[in-house]
């Protein structure tokens, strides 16, 4: 798909990746820039050749938050008529595995955004916050129940309550980042994740996604649920029976997301 005035698209391989280009507003989310990255992915889910996604904002800053401009005046009724928070549901939506390269500022929607995501690899750099209580406000795109997940509640508490960051080693020690990384290498460090991911066998990885997703949103009795029959189709699969055929023949596997 074509690059648009918000969202670069790249691709390397079966990996592609979506550059925030915002750079003037610190990649601020407005409607228009979510509206064009839920555009991107989109096209990008669709397409079978794609088998991850990475989000990126450049060095400088991953996304500073929402946009206050376009915000600052708004009330109950233009939030609910605009749509805004149901751009972060269509991005929630995504099938394939979805990589935030953070590097610089992740607050606010951010923060949310790169919580949305499967993994997170971090710049030394990386700055993750809540700072919405500062502007009388509070999280609405999911920060205050993905964070709690992530780093417990403690935690999620002071961050929320007192709109402070942490830094990037302080968000791999609680839990919330993969990988950190120096500056210079945290691109090259998610590209080279997502390959991993994308030589997996596909439908495998979706539906494990999937049961991961749904249990850890959920109770330990659906999650399992969710698992058991995930598995079992799996065996419906010719990738499933490529992969247990070439361990078997000890060659590496040669998967075609069937």
């Amino acid at each position: 798909m074509p690059d648009t005035e918000y969202v670069i698209v790249g691709r390397e391989d079966t990996v592609a990746v979506l550059t925030l280009n915002r750079p003037e507003a610190l990649n601020a989310l407005s409607p228009a820039m979510l509206a064009a990255l839920c555009d991107a992915l989109e096209s990008l889910d669709a397409d079978e050749a794609v088998r991850a996604i990475i989000i990126d904002g450049g060095q400088r800053a991953f996304a500073a938050g929402a946009d206050i401009q376009a915000m600052a005046q708004s009330t109950p009724m233009d939030i609910v008529r605009t749509g805004t928070l149901s751009y972060w549901q269509r991005i929630r939506r995504v099938n394939k595995p979805l990589i935030a390269a953070v590097s610089g500022y992740a607050y606010g929607g951010g923060c949310e955004l790169a919580m949305l995501c499967d993994l997170i690899v971090a710049s030394e750099t990386a700055r993750f916050a809540q700072p919405e209580i500062k502007l009388g406000i509070m999280p609405g795109a999911g920060g205050t129940q993905r964070l709690a997940r992530a780093i417990g509640f403690y935690r999620a508490m002071e961050m929320i309550l007192t709109g402070e960051p942490i830094s990037a080693r302080q968000a791999y020690e609680a839990g919330l980042v993969n990988r950190v990384v120096p500056p210079e290498r945290y691109l090259d460090e998610a590209l080279e994740l997502a390959r991993l991911i994308a030589s997996r066998p596909p439908v495998a990885v979706r539906l494990a996604r999937e049961a991961l997703r749904y249990g850890y949103e959920s109770t330990l009795r659906d999650g399992l649920e969710i698992e058991r029959r995930n598995f079992t189709l799996l065996f419906d699969t010719q990738d499933q029976k490529e992969g247990m055929r070439a361990f078997l023949e000890k060659r590496s596997p040669d998967f075609s997301g069937r």
